[in-house]
């Protein structure tokens, strides 16, 4: 059966995927559909590098300033938008090109969605106060007892993750692992091809997030935080306040941590979050590897693309539009 073409764009925060992203809609007929969990929240822009004013005019981004941080936003209401979306720019004659750093979005776009309860608030909030109480190392060996395989895949310092597994777990009586198991919706019928962008020198990337926050800070990132913090409605407990930056500035503002520290603890939770991204990344069977780094990183997706997108070589073609010859460009990595 022919499945039309969907492109991945994936790496760790602070590789460069937005600016790369850009220049490909500028040169091939692509459309970016953003996956990343904390940029569907409107208000939150420098904490979470959101492009801005100008380079969404030059490449519009859908599924960007979607919900109010006072919201919950789910991997299955992304999944459903994502599908939506995707169908959208296939109407227009175009490719989806997907973009971002949330592998948990790729993943249920790929491999489509176990049975699973929805969140809870009451049980939520319980857990959260034990976690204020005991600390999410216990609550994570709490989930080392009751779904070791979850537990093995979930990091001691992702209190989202653990929080959702024990949350799964009281609300269905079964394991995480075992409800993922048990059957998943079918996948979408799409063909993905799955491009990661990353550093080839893990110091260039740790170095790339210090810059990155320094210029957040440059910005104005504490200000934002503090008028996120104004807000009734708003708590350090919700999923857009624990987005990585936003809960260590939170801890500084309410005087738990000097500024210093914030921001150091900030950077490292930052390079945590990359190095947990990496893992999943490797894990991924199928992709194409760059350095975004190299001058001709562009040039050599780009041939990739052609050469995957050639009716020749997949019988998929945009109509009205003809890739141009691959023997322009540099050889893809």
């Amino acid at each position: 059966m022919h499945r039309p073409l969907a492109i991945l764009l994936m790496g760790p925060t602070a590789s460069g995927k937005t600016g790369v992203a850009v220049e490909l809609v500028q040169q091939l007929p692509v459309e970016i559909v953003s996956v990343d969990s904390a940029l569907v929240y409107r208000g939150m822009d420098i904490g979470t590098a959101k492009p801005d004013a100008k380079t969404l005019q030059l490449a519009p981004h859908r599924l960007i300033d979607i919900r109010d941080p006072s919201e919950v936003y789910s991997a299955a209401e992304f999944r459903d938008d994502a599908l939506r979306e995707m169908a959208a720019i296939r109407a227009r004659g175009k490719l989806p090109l997907l973009v971002g750093g949330t592998m948990l979005y790729f993943r249920v776009l790929q491999q489509g969605l176990s049975d699973l309860p929805p969140a809870n608030r009451g049980v939520r909030a319980r857990l959260e106060a034990e976690a204020r109480e005991q600390g999410w190392q216990a609550l994570h060996a709490r989930l080392r007892r009751l779904d070791p395989q979850s537990a093995a895949r979930i990091h001691p310092n992702d209190p989202q993750r653990i929080q959702r597994a024990l949350e799964v777990y009281e609300l269905s009586g079964s394991s995480l692992s075992e409800l993922c198991a048990a059957g998943r919706q079918g996948p979408p019928a799409y063909r993905f091809e799955k491009i990661i962008l990353a550093p080839q020198q893990r110091q260039v990337l740790h170095q790339r997030i210090r810059q990155r926050f320094d210029i957040m800070l440059a910005q104005g990132f504490l200000d934002e935080v503090r008028r996120l913090r104004a807000r009734p409605d708003l708590n350090p407990g919700l999923p857009s306040m624990r987005a990585v930056g936003y809960r260590q500035a939170w801890e500084h503002l309410e005087g738990g941590l000097s500024e210093g520290a914030g921001v150091e603890r900030a950077v490292i939770a930052t390079r945590q979050y990359a190095k947990r991204q990496l893992t999943w990344l490797r894990s991924e069977p199928g992709c194409h590897w760059f350095d975004p780094l190299r001058e001709d990183a562009v040039a050599r997706i780009r041939l990739l693309l052609h050469n995957i997108s050639a009716p020749s070589v997949c019988g998929y073609s945009i109509p009205g539009y003809h890739w141009e010859g691959r023997g322009n460009s540099a050889a893809a990595a």
